[in-house]
């Protein structure tokens, strides 16, 4: 019995061993696994064994610093911020100008005079021929107005309306063209202004007879009466509130409906205008500081800096100096671009929208993207936009009805381009010398060479440099003409 109890005994303690060596197996397996987590969770200390062991095993792109890439100013980088250098060319731009203006006033002093200005107006305060000659232009569109009324009545035909137009249009042009050479009072400056008013008003009148054409055949072919309220309806809501109404031929043949027409900042005649319903009183106040300010800059620029050059061009053009020529070219050349430059932004911005707000005008396209012209007809297509949508409307498509090909239809739209530009600058000079029409004219070669040859950035430097280089050698030649007809010929 002992015996057994001692063998019992044995049994149960190796019993209890062998499951306290697998408890005790299992306890350090845990604990095991616990260290090798909280190593794995400290912060290793690689040596440079382990680094370079690391790197061969990981490759060597991990620690290279070179990669395939192009310079920034080469073109197949494809980086376009250039602001930096954009605002580095203001900078040099300012500077240079700056010392031009430093330079001017050391060497000629203050040359702006307020009553010099008036003189190239008037010369005889008594006597203003150019705004007489403004004021009979009423004449003119009158006769426009009654001619249209009697023939939307069918007093006359439609060949003696044609008739009259043609008499009426040819006089806008040759009577006041005729005043200006025969009157000794009249400025040029003031000539300038009265032949510009009759070449718009020749420009509207045409268009407001083709347009008045064009409703009697609609008329004969869908015959209908139709009523007139008021001209000006809008499209779209661009300047306030708009608001619709619209007007039928003959309805429109009204005093009031001719000169809002007259007045509005377009060369082409509509029955129904775009209009907004409101003027908005601080954006035509801004208008009208604009215009007053850059005005008097113009002004003050010629004066002092585009005068005084041109003065100091005669000689050399006497004496056929063609090194000191090419030089006062180019100096003439920096004013007269930034005054044609401040003029586009007078006239075409300021101007036409402040007349636009107080005539409630809503089509405010008077130009497009032209400075970043390509070609020379994307140019004149963009930078006068009344006259370009004239050309196109009553000109050039026409001329593609009746069967012109297209580049005798542009050449037609270039001669009479020039045309307007000669008889604008050479009447009131009182001297035919044909350089704007020349001028004018040059443009076609220089287009198929830009076109042809310069592409991108280089056609868009080309143009810019005909703008700044063209203008500057017509000033100077018809200058020297003037200065050699009016002054030597006196001195003489």
């Amino acid at each position: 019995m002992g015996d057994r109890s001692e063998k019992g005994l044995v049994k149960h303690k190796r019993r209890s061993t062998i499951s306290g060596d697998a408890a005790g197996a299992h306890q350090k397996t845990l604990s095991g696994q616990v260290k090798e987590k909280e190593q794995s969770q400290r912060p290793r200390h690689d040596t440079p064994a382990n680094k370079h062991k690391n790197h061969r095993d990981a490759g060597d792109h991990d620690f290279s610093c070179h990669k395939l890439q192009e310079s920034l100013l080469s073109s197949d980088s494809g980086y376009s911020n250039y602001r930096g250098i954009l605002n580095w060319c203001v900078v040099m731009l300012v500077l240079s100008n700056a010392r031009l203006v430093l330079e001017n006033l050391i060497k000629y002093g203050v040359l702006v005079d307020p009553i010099q200005i008036i003189s190239l107006f008037l010369k005889d305060p008594y006597s203003w021929p150019a705004p007489c000659l403004i004021i009979v232009s009423n004449v003119f569109i009158m006769a426009a107005f009654y001619i249209e009324r009697k023939l939307s009545v069918g007093i006359i035909s439609e060949g003696t309306g044609t008739f009259l137009h043609c008499i009426n249009l040819a006089a806008l042009l040759f009577v006041p063209a005729g005043t200006v050479l025969s009157l000794t009072s009249i400025t040029p400056v003031g000539s300038v202004l009265a032949l510009s008013v009759f070449t718009i008003l020749f420009l509207k009148l045409y268009s407001y007879r083709d347009v008045n054409k064009w409703c009697r055949e609609i008329r004969q072919a869908k015959a209908r009466t139709l009523s007139r309220s008021q001209s000006c309806p809008s499209v779209h809501k661009a300047n306030g509130p708009t608001e619709y109404t619209h007007v039928s031929y003959p309805a429109n043949l009204t005093h009031r409906d001719m000169y809002y027409f007259i007045f509005v900042p377009t060369l082409c005649y509509d029955l129904n205008f775009p209009r907004s319903r409101r003027i908005r009183k601080r954006f035509l106040l801004r208008r009208l500081l604009e215009m007053v300010f850059l005005m008097q800059l113009m002004l003050g620029l010629m004066q002092q800096w585009m005068v005084p050059t041109i003065q100091n061009s005669m000689k050399p053009f006497q004496d056929m100096d063609f090194s000191r020529i090419v030089e006062r070219l180019l100096k003439l050349a920096v004013p007269n671009h930034f005054i044609w430059l401040i003029f586009f932004y007078w006239y075409f911005h300021s101007s036409m929208n402040f007349v636009a707000e107080l005539m409630r005008f809503g089509d405010r396209e008077f130009y497009r993207d032209w400075w970043n012209s390509e070609t020379i007809p994307y140019f004149w297509s963009n930078w006068n936009i009344p006259v370009h949508k004239w050309c196109l409307r009553h000109f050039y498509k026409p001329m593609l009805v009746k069967g012109v090909n297209k580049l005798s239809a542009q050449l037609a739209v270039f001669f009479l381009s020039a045309f307007f530009h000669e008889y604008l600058v050479s009447v009131p000079l009182k001297m035919f010398r044909f350089w704007a029409f020349l001028g004018m004219m040059a443009q076609i070669p220089l287009a198929y060479l830009v076109g042809r040859f310069l592409r991108g950035n280089y056609g868009n430097a080309a143009v810019w440099m005909s703008l700044i280089i063209g203008q500057p050698i017509a000033v100077l030649m018809y200058v020297h003409d003037y200065y050699v007809l009016h002054y030597e010929s006196t001195a003489a």
